[in-house]
């Protein structure tokens, strides 16, 4: 069910973005990485644009870097107060749509399907076979583009009821989640790391933070296990065996790249 939502999302001013990721709005783009060819596409015109079709600044991030200050790739992450997306027991999620891009040549224009989940505050990002993506290589910025890519995304919003009950309806063996928790490790950890797990571990993995992810089904360890390993709320061994805590993805590239991962490894599950 997608109707329209009664509690706003909280948009962020552009002074509060310029603080917190200010290439964002860089003006021009790195003329000693970037070739003659190279069309600059300023984030701040597209966040304009993405206004008038309703979608406002929900979040922004940018990466560290030395050598490309201020031009460096960075992310902005979009919300609509009129879509929400309810799901089977009520399970409701937030669309989302996120930006990334560079000024340095690197990066190219790229948009993503994501979802916010309300009950535990987890973001993950949808696998590009049900939702529309959007990559432009920086020869130039069409608003009527932009258009058609969002309309679309909104427009399969219904795959996101029937990818969630569709996991909701998966109940798992024990063993299957033993499998799908070791599965889901492997999208963030090494094999050199992942043979150092014990049974014990992986038990730990399973173990849900919050009432409304005690079930059996494949919705509910699919949220504990991706809240675990995005937030590193699991431990973890060192090259000389020591026990540590595993730390939480700081690195938004990878984490869009392992919410992805995790979401398509639900979707095969429950196939």
């Amino acid at each position: 069910m997608i109707y329209s939502n009664n509690n706003t999302n909280d948009f962020l001013s552009k002074d509060v973005i310029r603080q917190i990721a200010p290439s964002v709005f860089t003006e021009k783009a790195d003329s000693s990485s970037t070739s003659k060819h190279y069309v600059h596409i300023p984030t701040e015109n597209v966040i304009d644009d993405m206004a008038t079709l309703g979608w406002g600044v929900v979040d922004a991030k940018q990466v560290n870097a030395r050598k490309s200050q201020g031009y460096q790739k960075h992310m902005v992450v979009f919300g609509n107060d009129d879509l929400v997306v309810e799901g089977k027991d009520g399970d409701t999620v937030m669309p989302r749509i996120l930006l990334t891009n560079s000024h340095d040549g690197k990066t190219a224009f790229t948009f993503q399907a994501g979802l916010y989940r309300l009950v535990c505050s987890n973001g993950l990002v949808v696998a590009d076979a049900e939702f529309a993506s959007m990559k432009i290589r920086h020869m130039g910025y069409d608003l009527s583009e932009l258009k058609t890519v969002i309309n679309e995304m909104v427009e399969k919003l219904p795959l996101t009821v029937e990818c969630m009950n569709k996991l909701k309806t998966k109940q798992l063996s024990e063993d299957e989640k033993m499998e799908f928790a070791e599965k889901a490790l492997r999208t963030r950890l090494p094999e050199s790391q992942l043979s150092t797990f014990t049974f014990d571990n992986i038990q730990d993995l399973l173990k849900p933070t919050r009432i409304e992810d005690s079930g059996d089904d494949m919705w509910s360890v699919y949220n504990v296990i991706q809240e675990k390993i995005i937030h590193g709320m699991f431990e973890t061994y060192g090259t000389r065996g020591r026990v540590r805590k595993a730390r939480k993805i700081k690195n938004f590239s990878q984490d869009a790249k392992v919410n992805q991962d995790l979401y398509k490894l639900a979707l095969e599950f429950a196939s």
